[in-house]
């Protein structure tokens, strides 16, 4: 059983910056997919980036195209979103999420941390 837990969410001014980080243990080596995932107030979840662990292209929402960067450190098992120019549309809980397969739904996912982008 996989386990995630986020860390590096607050509160930041537009314009800032924030590195979440997610740590997966409980069999990760079996993990083929992560991502991130938010959810603003009032919305509905929504995808933010993901990354294979075998490498290739990252997938990522067009909101935070050339603001945020997915990666990942195999070796310790940890996933990580560098969040730039942040603004309050970026207000959400971010959520971790990992998938065994490089397709379909998401198998596993994070308790989620809050990031507040105040204005």
């Amino acid at each position: 059983q996989v386990q995630l837990v986020e860390s590096g969410g607050g509160l930041v001014q537009a314009g800032g910056s924030l590195r979440l980080s997610c740590a997966a243990s409980g069999g990760a080596s079996s993990i083929d997919t992560m991502g991130w995932w938010r959810q603003a107030p009032g919305k509905e979840r929504e995808f933010v980036a993901a990354i294979s662990w075998r490498g290739g292209p990252s997938p990522y929402a067009d909101s935070v195209k050339g603001r945020f960067t997915i990666s990942r450190d195999n070796a310790k098992n940890t996933l990580y979103l560098q969040m730039n120019s942040l603004n309050p549309d970026d207000t959400a809980v971010y959520y971790c999420a990992a998938r065994l397969l490089n397709f379909g739904a998401y198998n596993y996912w994070g308790q989620g941390t809050r990031v507040t982008v105040s204005s």
